[in-house]
């Protein structure tokens, strides 16, 4: 009441000013609901937040082969190594060739400018694969054969080399063949040559037996 005197004795724009309207009330309400709004944003936008680590992947692991499983295959060879032989008898430039791995009696005899004219190759397998460090002869004689070999009386040679010794020659060999002289050279091929007699029991197709009688007849 006191309050409502004195404002009666002020000024009539005294008054005026003090005085509270309706539409100033709610602009001031909505100044402040307007910043309660935004507060409350600005709170909800910097509230902590929880961080996900990414994920690690772990590398993939090798899987251990079962029991019994076949072992994994070995990388590709490289290329074989080339063979040298000795071409003679009745051809037009005799002497040493390198030829390629796998190559035939033919490609060797091709490569000493091929036999003469009128010569007698028949007993000559042409298609036979070569092997390193063999002699091919065109036109000639087979060698002599090795102790047990010749006739009743007839020369005796020295023992067949293993290391050097061609199919036709292990073939002439008793007991021995032609698919068991290919397995003999193609053991040798495969280990580079033969160190002792004693390897030949490696060969597939030789047993204790066929070994007797051919360790007396042989050198490596």
């Amino acid at each position: 009441m006191r309050w409502l005197g004195v404002r009666e004795r002020l000024p009539v724009w005294v008054q005026a000013r003090l005085e509270v309207r309706p539409r100033a009330v709610a602009a001031v309400a909505v100044v402040l609901a307007a910043g309660v709004a935004f507060g409350a944003q600005q709170f909800w936008s910097a509230r902590p937040r929880p961080v996900t680590p990414p994920a690690v992947v772990a590398p993939a692991a090798v899987p251990a082969p079962s029991p019994g499983a076949a072992p994994a295959a070995p990388a590709a060879a490289g290329p074989a190594s080339p063979v040298v032989v000795d071409v003679g008898g009745k051809v037009r430039d005799p002497g040493l060739r390198q030829l390629p791995a796998g190559s035939r009696v033919e490609d060797a005899l091709a490569a000493a400018g091929g036999v003469l004219p009128g010569t007698d190759t028949t007993g000559l397998n042409r298609a036979r694969v070569l092997v390193d460090g063999e002699q091919v002869l065109a036109g000639v004689p087979a060698p002599a054969a090795p102790p047990g070999q010749g006739g009743p009386g007839g020369p005796a040679a020295g023992p067949l080399s293993l290391g050097t010794a061609t199919v036709e020659q292990l073939d002439a060999l008793p007991g021995v063949g032609p698919v068991l002289a290919r397995h003999i050279v193609d053991f040798r091929t495969a280990r580079g040559g033969f160190r002792s007699v004693e390897e030949l029991r490696q060969v597939n197709g030789i047993g204790e037996r066929r070994f007797a009688d051919l360790r007396k007849l042989v050198r490596p």
